[in-house]
């Protein structure tokens, strides 16, 4: 039986949206508002997001630092997987939903609240995210998505109500495109970026150099690995917030992560997005070095088939569903011996290997060598080729190929 709603939890910035949304809220239900506001390192001033949230009417603010857990608990699982959507997107605003979902159940559990509400749009891939999840953590918790349901159909339209209700928010021209930013990425999208064509212009990039300006002298860096998480950087331990941020900077500074795709949304539209992930697409080079040594063939063969649907599990919400959590089992399992060192060269945007190193290293130089060795029979090699060969030779004399004169 449904619950009547007499507290809600609403993801809160601060920002247009969210203001007219709080107000909508106390103007549609006989309910008390909580607001609740995520740090995962977006680099904003959250100092003025108390005051503005309880301005507009909130009974309080709740303002969580959540970026140690972000890195620790969802960004370093998901580079122990190699997650990457459609070949290019490290997953950045994908990876953080999980996080500020768990953060907002955990909020309304405390608070008795009977529902949660957020100012996701009907069009993207968020409003999926943060359902999803919540219906995993609490089923008994109640959505409000305002933008499926209240009559506004636009910023301009968001503008005027805020004019009529006073709603104590800045009011200025829209902005040529809409981010969103925490410690592991940068995105952009919308607006003038709508144009699949049109390059985005060298200004819009917040975080990493413009390769063309980078440094013309290449910088070496190493990263130690333990059991598939990084935990050094040219010899310092460092904890995986501390790390993250560390190699964000060193990769921003010689232009390195920038991704510009047409991806397929979950809600069936194709998207345009332009993003930044320095430290990531470092980590994830240095990763996938590490492993060419430490895991066996098959297992990354078959570790290897499943990263993309890893990685749209991701995408998609799933975080926290069964199958997420079966297949982070098998990756983990994967990553036992994924340990030691690997040195990378940063250069005008590119990543470059250039050593690596493991106590348990599976390559061998007396065997892969070129030069005499006592240790491998290239004469075996016949009898390997001849029964791999087989059922070739037996195709090709059904239907030969090519056909004798």
């Amino acid at each position: 039986m449904t619950q009547p709603i007499k507290k809600i939890v609403l993801a809160y910035s601060g920002g247009l949206d969210t203001s007219v949304i709080l107000t909508w809220l106390k103007e549609t239900y006989d309910a008390e508002i909580v607001a609740f506001c995520a740090d995962v390192g977006q680099n904003e001033d959250l100092s003025e997001v108390e005051r503005k949230a309880i301005a507009t009417g909130a009974s309080k603010c709740v303002i969580a630092d959540l970026r140690e857990e972000f890195v620790r608990d969802f960004c370093f699982p998901m580079l122990r997987g190699n997650a990457i959507y459609e070949g290019e997107y490290l997953l950045g605003t994908s990876i953080a939903r999980p996080v500020i979902a768990k953060a907002m159940v955990e909020l309304a559990q405390k608070e008795g609240a009977q529902a949660l509400a957020h100012g996701a749009t009907g069009k993207g891939n968020d409003q999926v995210r943060f359902e999803l999840a919540a219906h995993a953590l609490d089923p008994e918790l109640q959505i409000i998505a305002p933008w499926r349901t209240w009559d506004l159909r636009s910023r301009t339209d968001c503008i005027a109500y805020a004019e009529k209700h006073r709603i104590p928010v800045p009011v200025t021209a829209a902005k040529p495109y809409s981010i969103d930013a925490n410690l592991f990425h940068i995105s952009y999208e919308g607006g003038v970026l709508e144009d699949p064509w049109r390059a985005p212009k060298p200004e819009m990039f917040q975080w990493t150099t413009d390769p063309k300006q980078a440094p013309d002298q290449a910088e070496e860096i190493t990263i130690r690995y333990q059991q598939g998480d990084a935990v050094a950087v040219d010899g310092q331990a460092m904890n995986p917030m501390e790390l993250l941020d560390h190699v964000n900077t060193r990769a921003a500074k010689h232009g390195i992560g920038r991704v510009d795709i047409v991806e397929n949304r979950f809600v069936g539209m194709k998207s345009r997005g332009v993003y930044e992930t320095p430290g990531g697409t470092l980590l994830h080079r240095a990763h996938r070095a590490m492993e060419s040594i430490t895991v066996d063939r098959e297992v990354i063969r078959l570790r290897d088939q499943l990263i993309p649907e890893y990685a749209t599990f991701i995408y998609r919400g799933l975080w926290y569903s069964p199958e997420r959590e079966a297949l982070q089992a098998f990756i983990d399992h994967t990553q036992t011996h994924v340990t030691g060192e690997v040195r990378l060269q940063l250069y005008k945007g590119d990543v470059q290997v250039l050593g690596r190193k493991s106590p348990q290293s599976l390559y061998s130089p007396e065997v892969a060598t070129f030069e005499e060795d006592d240790v491998y029979d290239q004469g075996d090699a016949t009898g390997f080729i001849r029964l791999n060969g087989l059922r070739l030779r037996l195709w090709g004399e059904r239907h030969n190929w090519i056909r004798k004169p």
